[in-house]
């Protein structure tokens, strides 16, 4: 008899890393309590162990990172949701990944209490990020290679990070990749924030565990928008 969607779903992710926070991460467009009882059942066979959050390691995000698997539904319902993205950014150019924040809880910061990384190595782009968020109200550090956002996570945790993808020292892929594998970056807000904007790129983002997308040039008020939609303050 074969097993039940949900538990090769389980299966698939628990070979692919195995930590419980990974594991939420990827099944976030569940509610916590749905996956809370399928991590305990998968635990009480000795499948995955519960660990604490360890500190950032940068030995271990600076590795390539691969997509985690999907069953044949899941990819169907990625292609669906890519043309979906795709439609939204050329109308709009900005999308929100909506099943990984349907059951994330509201954050209790207020904008000025929330911190914003810009990963971002074109300094006109970089400074233009920073006038928008800023004008918004948030408090923004950034970063210009990889080798940064590692350090500035060493440092202290961001609240959201606003990720691109061509970057001098590598690709935002593989960094977005690597954070969602780290069980203190599992869900961290992240917004991917590039002019790679076709089907095949968000598709790979939306499987990687971007929270949302935002194609270059965007309008005066998208980063703002989309932070406080991904975050839910006040949306």
């Amino acid at each position: 008899m074969p097993l039940p969607l949900e538990y090769r779903r389980v299966l698939g992710l628990v070979d692919y890393d195995g930590h419980a926070n990974v594991i939420r991460s990827h099944l976030a467009r569940y509610p916590g309590e749905v996956v809370d009882g399928w991590l305990t059942e998968f635990e009480t066979l000795r499948l995955i162990e519960s660990i604490s959050p360890a500190e950032v390691d940068l030995s271990r995000l600076a590795r390539r990172a691969e997509p985690p698997p999907l069953e044949p539904e899941d990819r169907e319902a990625l292609e669906r949701d890519a043309v979906f993205a795709d439609i939204s950014l050329s109308r709009l150019g900005v999308y929100v990944a909506y099943d990984r924040i349907a059951n994330r809880p509201a954050s209790a910061k207020r904008p000025k209490e929330t911190v914003a990384l810009v990963v971002e190595d074109d300094e006109d782009q970089r400074a233009l990020a920073v006038r928008r968020l800023s004008d918004a109200g948030y408090a923004v550090r950034t970063a210009a290679s990889i080798q940064a956002l590692y350090q500035c996570l060493q440092q202290s945790a961001p609240d959201a990070i606003f990720l691109d993808v061509e970057l001098p020292d590598g690709n935002g892929f593989d960094v977005l990749a690597s954070l969602r594998r780290h069980p203190s970056c599992t869900l961290l807000p992240i917004i991917l924030l590039t002019a790679r904007g076709g089907p095949a790129d968000v598709a790979r983002g939306l499987a990687l565990g971007a929270d949302g997308y935002i194609t270059k040039p965007y309008g005066k008020n998208s980063l703002d928008y989309l932070l406080r939609y991904v975050m839910k303050q006040g949306i």
